[in-house]
C-alpha cells in the first residue's frame, strides 16, 4: 500500500509541476502576440519592444537562483501557488488602465512570479523520481511547449474581438484557476533537497561553463527570431490570427522536437546532434525570409523542431556536467538561458533599428551557426556516449 501511495504521490507531483510549467511558459510566449499591438499603441521601436519584453524575461531569468535560495523552506504547493498568483497579479496590473507604466510594472511582477516556478518544478520532479528522473524531466520540459502552443493561439483568437487588456485579464483568471487546482496535487511539505539523480558528474567545471554558453546562444537565436516573427508574418500579408497560427505551428514543432531531438541525441551524441540541429536552424530561419506566407507557415513546424529541440539535448546534459550539485546546476543553467533570452533580443532589435528587419533575422541565424564550431569544444568534457558520433549509434547513455 505504501508503494502505491508513493507512486500516486510521484504522479501528483509531476502533474502539478507540468501544469505550472505549461501555464508559465504559455504566459511567456503569449506575450509575443501582444507585441505588434503594443508597438502601435505606444509607438515603440524594435529595440524598445525588446526592452519591454526583457522586463519580464530578464526578471524571470535573473531571479532563478535567488528564488531557489529564498523559498527553499516552502513546500512545493506553497511555492507553485505563490509563483502562479504573482504571475496572474502581474497580468492584472498590465490589464488595468495604468498606461505604459502599468504595463512595465506588470511585466516585472509577472516575471518575479515565473522565476519561482522553474527551479521549484525541476527540483520537485528530480527529488520525486531520483535516479529515474530523466524521463519525467523530459515530460516536464515537454509540458512547457504545450503551453507555448496553446496560449499564444488562444490569445490570437481572442485579441481581435476583445482587445488586449481583457485578454490579459482572462489569462490572469486562468492562473487563479490553476492555483486552486494545485491545492490537492502539489506536496504540502518541503521536499528533501539531497536526493541523488544518479547522473554522472562531468570531467571538470569547464564543461558546464561551455554548456551554459551554448544554451545561452541557442536561446538567443530562438528569442531573437521570435521577436521578428510576428512582423515577418505581417509583412507577408498575414493578420493577427495568422500570427497566432504561425506561433502555434512553431511551438507545436518545438514540442515534437523535444522528443525527436532526444532520440537524435542517443544516435549521434550531444555534439553531433547539436551541430545538425543548429545548422538546420540557421538555414530554415534564412529560408523564411524569402518564402511567401503559405510556404513560411509550412516551414515553421520544421523550424520549430530544430529551434526548440536542441534545448532538450542540452537540458539532458546538465546532470552529467553538474559536478554532483544538480539542483543548483539547473538553476544556473535556467539563469543563463532565460537571461540570454531577455538580453539578446535587445541587441537584435537594435541591429534591426539601425539596418533592417531582414538583417536582424539574419543575425539570429548567424548565432545558430556560431554554435556549430563551439559545440566541438564540449566533446572532451563528455563521456564517450555523451560526446557521440555516428560510431556510437545504438549505445544509449544510462
Amino acid at each position: 500500500m505504501k508503494s502505491g501511495q508513493w507512486w500516486t504521490r510521484k504522479k501528483k507531483g509531476l502533474t502539478s509541476a507540468c501544469l505550472a510549467h505549461a501555464l508559465h511558459d504559455g504566459y511567456t510566449d503569449a506575450l509575443y502576440v501582444f507585441l505588434p499591438v503594443w508597438q502601435a499603441q505606444f509607438g515603440l521601436s524594435y529595440a524598445a519592444l525588446a526592452v519591454l519584453r526583457a522586463l519580464y524575461s530578464g526578471t524571470m531569468g535573473g531571479l532563478q537562483v535567488p528564488a531557489d535560495r529564498a523559498l527553499r523552506g516552502l513546500s512545493p504547493r506553497a511555492a507553485l501557488i505563490l509563483s502562479t498568483v504573482l504571475a496572474a497579479a502581474g497580468l492584472l496590473i498590465m490589464a488595468a488602465p495604468f498606461g505604459f507604466a502599468g504595463l512595465c510594472v506588470g511585466l516585472v511582477v509577472a516575471g518575479i512570479g515565473s522565476s519561482i516556478q522553474h527551479p521549484c518544478g525541476s527540483l520537485l520532479v528530480t527529488t520525486s523520481y531520483g535516479a529515474a528522473s530523466r524521463h519525467p524531466l523530459g515530460i516536464y520540459n515537454f509540458s512547457g511547449d504545450l503551453g507555448k502552443a496553446a496560449l499564444p493561439a488562444l490569445v490570437a483568437v481572442l485579441l481581435p474581438t476583445l482587445g488586449w487588456q481583457p485578454v490579459l485579464g482572462l489569462l490572469a483568471v486562468l492562473g487563479i484557476a490553476l492555483s486552486v487546482a494545485l491545492l490537492p496535487l502539489a506536496p504540502a511539505v518541503p521536499i528533501a533537497r539531497t536526493a541523488k539523480t544518479g547522473a554522472a558528474s562531468g570531467r571538470g567545471r569547464g564543461g558546464f561553463g561551455i554548456l551554459t554558453v551554448i544554451g545561452g546562444l541557442d536561446t538567443a537565436t530562438r528569442m531573437g527570431y521570435l521577436l521578428f516573427l510576428p512582423f515577418l508574418i505581417h509583412g507577408q500579408g498575414g493578420d493577427t490570427a495568422t500570427v497566432g497560427l504561425g506561433l502555434a505551428l512553431l511551438f507545436i514543432g518545438g514540442a515534437f522536437g523535444k522528443a525527436t531531438c532526444s532520440r537524435l541525441g542517443e544516435r549521434l551524441g550531444v555534439v553531433g546532434s547539436v551541430m545538425l540541429t543548429e545548422a538546420a536552424t540557421a538555414l530554415l530561419i534564412a529560408a523564411t525570409l524569402v518564402t511567401p506566407l503559405t510556404p513560411t507557415l509550412i516551414l515553421l513546424p520544421l523550424l520549430g523542431i530544430v529551434l526548440n529541440g536542441t534545448s532538450s539535448v542540452l537540458y539532458g546534459t546538465v546532470p552529467e556536467l553538474s559536478d554532483g550539485d544538480t539542483g543548483r546546476a539547473f538553476a544556473v543553467f535556467y539563469t543563463s538561458v532565460i537571461g540570454s533570452g531577455g538580453v539578446a533580443p535587445i541587441l537584435y532589435g537594435a541591429i534591426a533599428d539601425h539596418s533592417s528587419q531582414t538583417v536582424g533575422v539574419l543575425a539570429s541565424a548567424a548565432t545558430a551557426a556560431l554554435i556549430v564550431p563551439l559545440v566541438l569544444t564540449l566533446r572532451p568534457h563528455l563521456s564517450e556516449t555523451g560526446a557521440g558520433s555516428l560510431a556510437t549509434t545504438g549505445r544509449v547513455s544510462q
